[in-house]
């Protein structure tokens, strides 16, 4: 079951082997983390390796729970799997869904579980190289602008949550309490 995620086949959320779901383009959970330092965003440059959207620059952190865990459980493992990053509390922002060609032939079909994470510091980041090609900060203002003057260098789900959902991931970042 470890390459099993949920995907909704016939209405029913069932456990899908990953990039079938991808290659059929099947609604699945997914969860996605904004790590934030004021008004800067960590990115993530996907790995060179990855089978889809390789080297193009995404949120901090973007998975598939594995079957039976939850969102939280999902962003905390990923935080630390992906960018070496550990007890950072993401709170949870919103859930969004949207669906986009991701190349290659295939699909993200997404309902996403978002969460943020604003840190007082800027936290040291170990990222493994299966997964990140390389990081940075980046205002989040600049970013929104980066991504509509150069789409074709970020991932299909940055763009889209930049462009249609700020509000809904960023708009309560003034209410949330720092984590660290």
């Amino acid at each position: 079951m470890n390459d099993m995620i949920p995907a909704w086949v016939d209405g029913e959320l069932i456990p899908v082997e990953k990039l079938d779901v991808h290659l059929r383009g099947l609604r699945h959970r997914a969860v996605s983390v904004f790590v934030m330092h004021g008004h800067e965003l960590l990115l993530q440059q996907r790995a060179d390796g990855k089978y889809h959207s390789s080297l193009l620059w995404a949120n901090t952190c973007c998975t598939h729970p594995l079957w039976g865990e939850s969102g939280i459980e999902c962003a905390n493992r990923r935080l630390n799997e992906e960018m070496g990053l550990k007890d950072l509390y993401p709170s949870y922002a919103c859930t969004l869904e949207y669906r986009a060609d991701v190349g290659n032939g295939m699909i993200e079909h997404e309902v996403v579980d978002v969460f943020l994470c604003m840190l007082r510091d800027k936290p040291v980041c170990t990222p493994n190289p299966d997964e990140v090609a390389d990081v940075k900060w980046v205002d989040l203002y600049d970013l929104i602008a980066a991504t509509r003057r150069h789409p074709g260098d970020y991932a299909p789900w940055l763009r889209i949550y930049l462009k249609d959902h700020v509000d809904a991931i960023f708009g309560t970042a003034s209410q949330l309490a720092v984590s660290r």
